[in-house]
């Protein structure tokens, strides 16, 4: 990826062997989101979901905070706010958008807080890592706000609407054990070993069949708004079309060679 720019202020990014490791480093305490890292963030969310060469991106905190937030020191807590909020709150809905629909798996790490956008984040990933001493926070009622970031979109998805009403309305901090029992992450891990066990995730996800993954994904996400038939007539048309990739081809020749196939993503 020699043609990536990769000199953000506000972010850190690698990638290495298929895998896009995109960190926040927000200039702004708690690793808050400010308009110039919400740019960013849209900007490298765009771009690692088109480069093929990238088969699996992770988003994950530094410091021990994933994202505590927007940077309310920007603001002026009156209704002067609300272009300035309008503006932010698009530009994060743009990169949640840009990861939903990345034809590839994307894995969100949370190592600290994830609280407001952080907390949006989040639950955009296709997995989550969450250490065992980080949270969940939904925060906006803190303040006087509304969700934001997709969240009321996915939590009565992960969790029921009543389970979800209960989580935005009492706001109560949820823990790493709490947070996989809701369905809000996929597993919890020791801290000691949270950088190993997402590297480990996104390589294993990486040597998979990339474009059965985007395409199953998508299946997956638009399955709410068809009926059974429907759905399915998308599944005939979306696994006859697998067959023109050349994993197909490698996994095919595997299953009869019996052995493991080697995906390469196209």
């Amino acid at each position: 990826m020699s043609d990536f720019d990769t000199d953000y202020e506000n972010l850190e990014l690698t990638v290495a062997d298929g895998v896009a490791h995109l960190t926040l480093a927000s200039t702004s305490n708690f690793n808050s989101l400010n308009p110039t890292m919400a740019d960013e963030l849209f900007d490298a969310a765009t771009r690692l979901a088109d480069d093929e060469s990238v088969r699996c991106i992770t988003v994950r905190g530094t410091d021990g905070v994933f994202c505590a937030g927007a940077d309310l020191a920007l603001f002026d807590g009156d209704d002067s706010d609300a272009p300035d909020l309008r503006s932010l709150a698009s530009t994060l809905h743009d990169t949640v958008l840009a990861f939903h629909q990345a034809p590839k798996p994307v894995v969100v790490g949370v190592n600290g807080v994830a609280a407001g956008a952080g907390f949006s984040m989040a639950l955009a990933g296709d997995a989550v890592v969450m250490a065992d001493d980080a949270r969940l926070e939904f925060a906006y009622g803190r303040i006087g706000l509304t969700g934001d970031g997709g969240s009321t979109f996915w939590l009565p998805r992960l969790v029921g609407l009543r389970r979800a009403k209960e989580l935005v309305l009492m706001d109560e901090p949820i823990d790493a054990d709490y947070a996989v029992s809701l369905g809000l992450v996929t597993e919890s891990v020791p801290s000691e070993e949270f950088d190993d066990r997402l590297a480990a995730m996104a390589d294993r996800l990486a040597s998979g069949p990339t474009k059965a993954f985007g395409a199953t994904k998508r299946l997956l996400v638009e399955s709410y708004g068809r009926d059974l038939p429907g759905q399915m007539a998308a599944e005939t048309d979306t696994i006859a079309n697998a067959t023109q990739t050349e994993d197909y081809e490698r996994g095919y020749a595997a299953f009869f060679g019996k052995e493991d196939a080697e995906f390469v993503g196209r």
